[in-house]
């Protein structure tokens, strides 16, 4: 019993192949195979369907009555696969869709004019924003790209590190005024991280540094903490580029270097060749980059 044999693209190529050159060895060429894998395949191709689909003659190859019906369907076949290839390929090539962004809430002010810059600059993307401080949301694909502080990149995803993202000490003119006349930052009252954000270096800093009992508050957010300097209730270890703008709020240190860390953005593997995310993490870099000083904690006019 003859054993059924299935067509193979390789197999489709080669069928019109052979009738577009008219001949075994241009067809081979025109496939980047040698003349004799051309003959076996034919001929192997040829046993299997139990038909032949080409006469060979000193002047070339010629269609059989089986091969003309092989190659209405195969014309038809390979037209199709490449209009979909082009349909696919191009399909994400154009920036549009939607690009969901996840970032820290401590991000968001900096994050709101590149936005719209982003918006206008690419009206056909849609944004949507998760506000979340984990990475899962990414390596789920519940989003496409992440800008956070991180010491380190998680090893699944791809990106780029953008700057130093720095910070300081923060409280009220009336704890800046406590320091002029010669107060010791450490015995002022204090906001701090409480267990959740135990692993942010300004709580490891805090825990080293300010003894217990000076802590009068404690937030699970760093918004949460700044809210406590604004209002007067501790000196708090905040971002700069969140703080500096802050009119209610004055710097009591420089940046300090314990407190450092990076800031990332960061892509799944799979989506950094789409056009919408490639359009995005560029816009985003560039527009970052520019603002490093805001981000580093050396931009003029901080307030102190």
């Amino acid at each position: 019993m003859q054993t059924e044999r299935r067509l193979s693209l390789d197999d489709l190529h080669l069928i019109r192949a052979i009738a577009d050159a008219g001949s075994l060895s241009a067809a081979a060429r025109q496939l980047g195979v040698n003349h004799s894998s051309a003959f076996r395949r034919l001929g192997a191709l040829e046993h299997q369907l139990g038909a032949r689909l080409f006469e060979r003659a000193r002047d070339g190859y010629t269609a059989t009555p089986a091969g003309e019906a092989a190659l209405a369907t195969v014309g038809h076949l390979l037209d199709e696969l490449d209009a979909l290839h082009t349909r696919l390929a191009g399909a994400d090539m154009r920036p549009f869709g939607v690009v969901r962004l996840t970032t820290t809430d401590t991000l968001i002010d900096v994050l709101g004019p590149m936005l719209a810059a982003f918006r206008t600059a690419h009206p056909e993307i849609t944004l949507e924003l998760i506000v979340s401080n984990a990475f899962f949301t990414l390596s789920r694909r519940d989003a496409d790209v992440a800008l956070r502080p991180a010491a380190e990149a998680p090893e699944h995803l791809v990106g780029r590190r953008l700057s130093t993202l720095a910070t300081g000490l923060y409280g009220t003119p009336a704890h800046l005024k406590s320091l002029q006349r010669g107060a010791d930052v450490r015995t002022l009252p204090w906001a701090a991280p409480d267990d959740s954000l135990s692993h942010l270096a300004s709580a490891r800093w805090i825990a080293r540094e300010v003894a217990p009992e000076r802590v009068v508050f404690r937030a699970s957010t760093l918004m949460g903490l700044a809210m406590a300097a604004q209002q007067g209730l501790g000196v708090a270890a905040l971002p700069c580029c969140l703080a500096d703008h802050d009119r209610r709020l004055r710097r009591l240190s420089p940046p300090l270097p314990e407190m450092a860390t990076a800031l990332w953005l960061l892509t799944h593997p799979d989506l950094r060749r789409v056009a919408r995310v490639r359009a995005f993490v560029a816009f985003a870099s560039a527009w970052l980059e520019a603002r490093q000083p805001e981000l580093d904690g050396t931009a003029a006019g901080s307030h102190g």
